[in-house]
């Protein structure tokens, strides 16, 4: 059966890899509080702004072989908090599409959508979504864009815990408990098929 695994690697960051194909989207620099430092592989690398903590492409190496990239990858402009980018600029959520399911990483998503940028999106199997407030939208704008995606599959990202995170922003569990259909995993992949069941899934920092 078809699979794509979806890997957080802390933060903002994820691989998705499919077909023996990764993307790396997002990697933080070694500044990001409470983070290991990154070592990746990917054979390609996605940011959805140019802040130091989503953008540090130096910590994703090239593998050796190349191959012919499997996913479908779209981007839609928005920005990175609610005053048109006045405050901390333009922001891209990243689409990525392979074997009939979509991926949407919502990057420093700062706003709610509008109808336009929803139905660009369209429906997600996966929703990446900040949740932590502050910098982003917060645990209930979250959600709202979460439902209006209809999205099948949400995983809660740029958040702090006890042990890592930027101070201001909030803890998870101002999204997860929003939701009636949270899975707490204690790992951190998701392997995603077209059978995979409909969940808020917390996936699990291992400090890598």
């Amino acid at each position: 059966m078809d699979a794509i695994k979806i890997t957080w690697h802390g933060h903002a960051c994820y691989t998705v890899e499919h077909g023996g194909y990764i993307i790396a989207l997002d990697p933080y620099d070694n500044t990001t509080p409470g983070y290991n430092p990154l070592s990746l592989t990917a054979h390609k690398t996605l940011c959805s702004h140019s802040h130091h903590d989503h953008s540090y492409v130096q910590a994703v190496c090239m593998p050796l072989c190349e191959i012919p990239c499997p996913f479908e990858i779209e981007t839609v402009s928005t920005f990175h908090d609610d005053a048109q980018g006045a405050k901390r600029g333009t922001n891209l959520i990243h689409i990525l599409k392979a074997a009939g399911m979509k991926i949407v990483h919502l990057g420093d998503l700062g706003h709610l959508l509008t109808d336009e940028q929803a139905q660009a999106i369209g429906t997600p199997d996966v929703l990446i979504t900040p949740v932590g407030g502050y910098y982003t939208i917060d645990a209930s704008q979250a959600d709202q864009i979460a439902r209006q995606l209809g999205a099948k599959i949400v995983i809660p990202m740029h958040y702090r815990s006890d042990t890592f995170g930027y101070d201001k922003i909030a803890r998870v569990e101002e999204f997860t408990d929003l939701r009636d259909d949270v899975t707490v995993s204690d790992t951190n992949t998701l392997t995603l098929t077209p059978d995979s069941p409909a969940a808020a899934v917390v996936l699990k920092y291992l400090g890598e």
